[in-house]
């Protein structure tokens, strides 16, 4: 059951990650009308650089689910979740400053809630050691 709901958890967040980081990439406008914001045309290279990032973080959720489906040690996936939250509560932090700051519509919300509750998953399963024996 531990098992089956780490490697979940890695596929959700790497799909999730893999598909906007993809769309953003490919096609930033579009997605971000998806998501319900918008950004000034010519800040759609930007925000295609942002999409391969994004779409990287989701490989790595992946790479985490194959090593716990492969039963790789441990520690080769804690590595991952600790990266990966290192990166996500960087973002969560940068994404709230700017929505405090005016800079960001308030519907980036949902991408640092998204990263901060990531962070936080991530945090308490590398501290209970939940990545030890799947």
């Amino acid at each position: 059951m531990k098992r089956t709901l780490l490697i979940g958890y890695q596929a959700i967040a790497g799909a999730s990650d893999g598909a906007t980081g993809a769309m953003l990439w490919i096609a930033p406008q579009f997605t971000l009308h998806l998501m319900g914001l918008n950004a000034p045309a010519d800040a759609a290279p930007y925000i295609s650089w942002i999409g391969a990032f994004v779409f990287s973080v989701g490989i790595a959720y992946l790479y985490g689910a194959m090593l716990i489906a492969l039963r790789a040690p441990a520690e080769r996936t804690e590595i991952v979740w600790l990266l990966t939250a290192f990166t996500r509560s960087a973002v969560a932090i940068y994404v709230l400053k700017s929505i405090l700051a005016g800079q960001l519509q308030f519907g980036w919300i949902t991408v640092a809630l998204f990263d901060a509750a990531c962070v936080l998953i991530q945090a308490i399963g590398l501290r209970r050691r939940w990545l030890v024996d799947v």
